[in-house]
Parts: structure tokens; sequence; C-alpha cells
């Protein structure tokens, strides 16, 4: 109810109804975006690309749903579009994007990055999203699209589903795949680390 008052209000042209919007979903889209491009200024512009086609279409833009499941699936297309360009011009990146300061305080950072717990744990932390994230991006771009929209978008597979036009299992089969293909890489370079240190 909140989002729909919201987007009535910036229809009507209220900036701090548009603040709220931006302020209440940034996080949640940028960690989306960087799941899907471990790059943080691509992230940052399709954010940014996101709010600004937002602004845009105001006029026109009805909400019937959920305004976040909305935003995430446009987050989600722009992604891809992204990654599509980057493919064609072969300088996809894979690289551990740095973080907005909200969401580094999820994973135990201070503002500035440093970790706020002990050095050893922060070294067992730091190699176990590095590897994560080198994990995620071994994945084909639709069952990490997947994966992060179900897991981190909290979206259901039919909400997947629609926003993806395609069916419900479709969806549920690219987040079970991907599940599936992260687990193994993930067990292959945890293997190959045992086999290093013995």
């Amino acid at each position: 109810m909140e989002d729909k008052l919201l987007v009535l209000r910036c229809q009507r042209g209220s900036r701090e109804a548009l603040t709220r919007i931006y302020e209440k979903y940034k996080a949640d889209l940028l960690l989306l975006a960087m799941g899907l491009l471990n790059d943080k200024t691509a992230a940052e512009d399709v954010v940014h690309d996101v709010f600004l086609s937002f602004v845009r279409r105001l006029d026109e833009f009805r909400l019937t749903g959920s305004l976040k499941g909305y935003l995430l699936t446009c987050v989600a297309n722009h992604a891809r579009n992204w990654n599509k360009a980057e493919r064609v011009r072969g300088r996809l990146q894979v690289s551990i994007p740095d973080t907005d300061p909200a969401i580094a305080k999820s994973f135990g950072l201070d503002d500035a990055g440093r970790s706020v717990e002990e050095p050893l744990e922060t070294l067992v932390c730091n190699e176990q999203l590095e590897m994560l994230s080198g994990a995620m991006a071994e994945l084909p771009f639709e069952q990490r699209e997947a994966l992060m929209l179900h897991l981190h978008g909290q979206m259901t597979f039919q909400a997947i589903g629609k926003a993806r036009q395609i069916s419900t299992n479709t969806a549920k089969s690219r987040y079970r795949y991907g599940i599936d293909r992260l687990r193994s890489i993930l067990n292959g370079k945890v293997s190959k680390c045992n086999r290093q240190m013995t």
C-alpha cells in the first residue's frame, strides 16, 4: 500500500516520494545487479538507468503488483542487455565487486570496506565471498538470474516466470540447475584447495 501511495505522489511531482522509493530499494537493486554483472560500476549504471526509465514513464506507469518485483525485473532486464553488449564487445569482466556501504554492513564490513570482525574471520569470509562470486560468474546468465531473483529478490517462481515470459516450471528448472551447477563448481574448488594443502 505504501508503494502505491508513493507512486501516486511521484506522479503528482513529489521529489520526496521518489527519493523514498530510491532509498527503499537501492540496496536490493544494487545487490541484484552486482550479482548478475560482477561489476560495481556497471551495476550502479544499470540501477540508475532503471530509475531514470521509471521517472520518464511515471505518467503512464500503473502499479499492478509489487513495486520491488517490478524494479528487480527491470534491473534483471537491463543487466541481461548489458551482459549481451559486453559479450559482443568481448570484454566481460569477472571481478569481486566493491560494495555499497549498506550492502557492506550486511557482510560485516564498515563504511570503508574494512571488516568489523577478527582478522582470521575476515580472511575466511573474503575467501568464501571470492569463491562464491567466481562460481556465480561461471553460471549461465539465466540460471544466475533465477537464483538472484528467487533468493535475493524473494520472488516466487511464478513471478519470475511471468517477468521473464517463461513457464513457472522453466523458472524452477533454471533455479534448480543453477543450484546444482553452483554446488558442483564450489565442491570442485574445495576439493582442489584440499589437494593443494596436502
